[in-house]
């Protein structure tokens, strides 16, 4: 049964990204490739940050902002590459539009760049996901199941799932707000994606706070094993 849920689990994660995938994504060659590239990139700058900060652990859990530094610098990171990928791409672009004029070919249509900006945006996507997500769920497949003390209705690893599904929805969506932001040089939309991407990471902030300061004694219940 917990074999099934923790498919279940991971299918939650990433369900609507293999639809996106399928339905979009693996039928042009060059969507594929650019989420590959934008799959490694991300997963490699987030390795690269894990390892500078790794040098500053263990944080010290009495107090948020740690935690607060540590959750910005990812997220500026993470927006600074976003405009270098951009960059990158737009390069590429100016490339194959002229090698397009070359044997005269249309060039790029509007959709085909939206669909390369998605393909990037699903890559960062799930990058974040197997990142923080799936190195969590391999005990989903066990004997056994976790609840949280302060959500006990709910398994942890569903909890997980969910907020994976949230970011890669945020991480996705927000490559495409981004590149037509950059294209048109619109400036709200250049600031919308950063904004966005901070608030999700200062809930993450608000729901450690409350979490540990609010309630010390809160922790992972037993397993509670499924028959």
């Amino acid at each position: 049964m917990t074999v099934a849920a923790g498919i279940g689990y991971a299918l939650v994660a990433l369900g609507p990204s293999l639809s996106l995938f399928i339905a979009v994504i693996s039928k042009k060659p060059f969507l594929i490739l650019t989420l590959l590239s934008s799959t490694l990139v991300w997963l490699i700058s987030l390795i690269i940050l894990s390892g500078i900060w790794r040098a500053f652990l263990p944080l010290n859990s009495t107090t948020w902002w740690p935690f607060a530094i540590l959750i910005f610098t990812s997220i500026a990171s993470q927006e600074g590459l976003r405009l270098l990928f951009w960059k990158v791409y737009k390069r590429l672009e100016d490339m194959l539009d002229a090698f397009a004029d070359r044997v005269s070919k249309p060039r790029l249509y509007l959709t085909d760049k939206m669909q390369i900006a998605l393909a990037g945006g699903l890559g960062h996507g799930v990058a974040h996901a197997v990142f923080f997500c799936l190195s969590l769920l391999t005990p989903a497949f066990g004997p056994a199941t976790y609840f949280v003390d302060r959500c006990s209705q709910i398994p942890f690893f569903l909890v997980s799932a969910i907020i994976a599904l949230a970011f890669v929805t945020v991480h996705t969506f927000s490559m495409v707000i981004a590149f037509n932001g950059y294209a048109e040089g619109n400036k709200v939309d250049q600031l919308f994606v950063p904004s966005v991407h901070l608030a999700a990471g200062m809930m993450v902030i608000f729901y450690f706070c409350s979490h540990v300061y609010a309630r010390p004694s809160c922790s992972v219940s037993e397993p509670y094993y499924v028959q």
